[in-house]
């Protein structure tokens, strides 16, 4: 029988709730604004991934993303096939594919960005000062806590 509840216990269940509602409301708001198709999160997650460390192998994006190699290859396939992702085979061992965006995923990719600040600062606008200095100070915090949420194996 698990042992009594914890105040940390209780905030993390508020800020999983929290966090995700967020998410969801942004995600709508974006799709609801983004005038080009949407595309499903592990395409998406591996385009701002590719776009964060370009030259990225196929091995190194499946472990990062917590995928399967062979799922990713996939999704290379299909983000080649849309013009938005690029494969080059490594110089020193043909096998080995490094990843890079094209400018239209970029482009894409900066649209939705410009998008998620806009919708963000339009709803922080109508937040207290209170609420914006403590949403200021949890910044922060959250990329603390996300760096310690990642896989043993990124932290090395």
């Amino acid at each position: 029988m698990p042992g009594p509840r914890t105040p940390a216990d209780s905030a993390a269940a508020e800020l999983a709730v929290a966090v995700s509602a967020v998410h969801r409301a942004l995600d709508h708001r974006i799709r609801a604004d983004f005038p080009h198709d949407k595309l499903p999160d592990g395409q998406l997650a591996l385009l701002r991934l590719t776009a964060e460390q370009e030259g990225v192998t196929v091995r190194e994006a499946a472990r990062i993303l917590l995928m399967k190699p062979n799922n990713v290859s996939a999704l290379v396939s299909q983000l080649t096939g849309l013009g938005l992702l690029e494969r080059r085979s490594d110089p020193a061992d043909k096998r080995v594919a490094h990843l890079y965006c094209t400018d239209l995923a970029r482009e894409r990719l900066a649209e939705a960005a410009a998008l998620a600040e806009r919708h963000l600062s339009d709803a922080m606008r109508h937040l207290g000062e209170g609420e914006m200095a403590a949403l200021g100070s949890a910044v922060g915090a959250l990329r603390s806590l996300a760096a310690r949420l990642r896989p043993a194996c990124d932290q090395d």
